[in-house]
């Protein structure tokens, strides 16, 4: 098990989930070209994405830099 692989995906994943949900707010009224409103964008449901994302990629780069400091500390161990 590589927890540095583990970090970075969950860092993958955090940002896909930012840049949905920042595509989400960025197509907030906009219309189609018949001039009919497209989506609805819910800017409560946004905003919790986003600061899920935050704290998503916070906990993940934490995990990767505990994983760089075992590293290391197993490096000075061994010599």
């Amino acid at each position: 098990m590589d927890i540095s692989a583990i970090a970075l995906q969950g860092l993958d994943q955090a940002s896909a989930q930012l840049d949905t949900a920042a595509s989400r707010i960025a197509s907030a009224g906009a219309s189609s070209p018949d001039g009919a409103s497209l989506d609805t964008v819910s800017l409560s449901q946004e905003m919790v994405a986003l600061m899920s994302a935050k704290t998503l990629f916070s906990a993940n780069l934490s995990t990767l830099t505990t994983a760089e400091q075992i590293q290391k500390s197993t490096i000075d161990m061994t010599t």
